[in-house]
């Protein structure tokens, strides 16, 4: 069964879809300096406003931007949802847990460590059924857009690190696939900004000090960013028979995992060239009919290192290459369903987007330097996560009917 994409919701720093992707292709940065903490040093972020959004404001702005572009509207009874974040609610839970240490500071000097432990965590519960205890899990962005929409369908909240986003398409599409839907909201949200996230990366020497540069000689590491990506996947047959527009097919997916660590990437980047090999191989394309990619890309010296090896390995012809987060920032889980989106985007208009932040590339590779027309048939998209997470969809261009219909919508 064909699946197709009828709908895109995004927002990122640079706004929602049009606005992104015209950003984009001016070669727009909506990074820049921000201090959302007092307790932490200002750092370059990709903040979508002055503070750090909620998850559940980013997921009600990325559905309801979905559903409107596919012309589509609540109760949607037997659409499926397949919504996942790599952070979920943990600004929120960070939040919960800062408050109550203020509360119990004044007790700090009557107390032992312990018993202070104890006072705090024990005072957790009846603090978070007060506050909607359910609206601060993992999945609360896919059980928000279950009620949302009102489904009966099934409702899944996948969580592979920053490959989230394409594991949730690849879901999707395999509902549809299977036949147990005909209809699925798909993709991820992230709001990363937070003060355990900041200050982990950090830690870790992986966070920019003054922007991000991916597949730069003098890349500094990645950017922390917000934003979201959900696609309304159709089986065809329901897109045609309803008119929809039609921006592309999903062509098949590769996900593997790597088991070497939980950081680092594999040095051979194996399991992550299984996955494109998988990938290909399942929507039956040979590395030469791919036309651009979208690069995970991070702008860290590991990941870009990686990236590239592999590219050079499987693509020998110098394929279009590109990535997007020196513009939006890592949005982590989500990255891959901006990716996705960004893919669709360029087969719509035939316009290959800008790996902005690139100024000395480091790496042999046919890079986008400036948005430009050329003729796309077929596009891949790869993300690539901690724990050796790997993923990558492939997408192609709509048939001619759908074309048609695009274009009058």
């Amino acid at each position: 069964m064909s699946v197709v994409v009828t709908g895109i919701g995004l927002v990122s720093v640079l706004g929602e879809l049009e606005d992104t992707w015209n950003h984009l292709l001016a070669g727009g940065c909506g990074i820049k300096v921000h201090r959302p903490f007092s307790e932490l040093e200002p750092l370059p972020l990709a903040l979508i406003q002055d503070v750090p959004i909620a998850s559940v404001e980013l997921t009600h702005r990325v559905v309801t931007a979905a559903l409107k572009d596919a012309r589509l509207s609540p109760p949607l009874p037997d659409c499926g949802v397949v919504i996942g974040s790599s952070r979920g609610n943990q600004g929120q839970w960070e939040k919960l847990a800062r408050e109550m240490l203020q509360e119990t500071g004044a007790d700090q000097e009557n107390r032992g460590v312990g018993e202070n432990t104890r006072h705090i965590f024990c005072a957790l519960p009846s603090r978070i059924v007060l506050s909607d205890w359910l609206g601060t899990l993992p999945h609360a962005a896919a059980i928000a857009t279950a009620r949302y929409i009102q489904t009966t369908a099934p409702v899944l909240a996948p969580m592979a690190a920053c490959a989230t986003g394409l594991w949730a398409i690849a879901q999707g599409y395999e509902l549809i696939r299977m036949g147990q839907c005909q209809r699925v909201l798909a993709g991820a949200v992230e709001a990363p900004i937070t003060p355990l996230t900041l200050t982990g990366f950090q830690r870790m020497g992986a966070l920019a000090q003054t922007g991000a540069y991916p597949f730069d000689q003098n890349r500094e590491g990645l950017v922390l960013g917000e934003g979201g990506a959900i696609l309304v996947l159709e089986a065809e047959e329901l897109a045609e028979s309803r008119g929809a527009k039609v921006y592309g097919r999903i062509l098949g997916f590769g996900l593997t995992a790597d088991g070497y660590h939980v950081s680092a990437p594999e040095p051979g980047s194996w399991g992550a060239i299984a996955a494109i090999k998988h990938c290909l191989e399942r929507s039956q394309l040979s590395p030469d009919q791919i036309d651009y990619i979208h690069a995970h890309g991070t702008a860290t010296h590991l990941n870009d290192q990686n990236e590239a090896n592999l590219l050079q390995y499987l693509f020998p012809g110098g394929v279009a290459v590109s990535s997007t987060k020196g513009a939006t920032g890592h949005t982590m889980g989500a990255s891959g369903a901006l990716g996705v989106a960004f893919c669709l985007m360029a087969l719509k208009h035939q316009i290959l987007p800008p790996c902005i932040g690139l100024r000395q590339p480091a790496f042999d590779l046919n890079y986008v330097t400036h948005a430009y027309s050329a003729r796309i048939h077929s596009a891949l998209c790869l993300s690539f996560g901690f724990g050796g997470q790997n993923g990558a969809i492939a997408l192609e261009r709509p048939r001619e009917w759908m074309i048609g219909t695009l274009k009058e919508g």
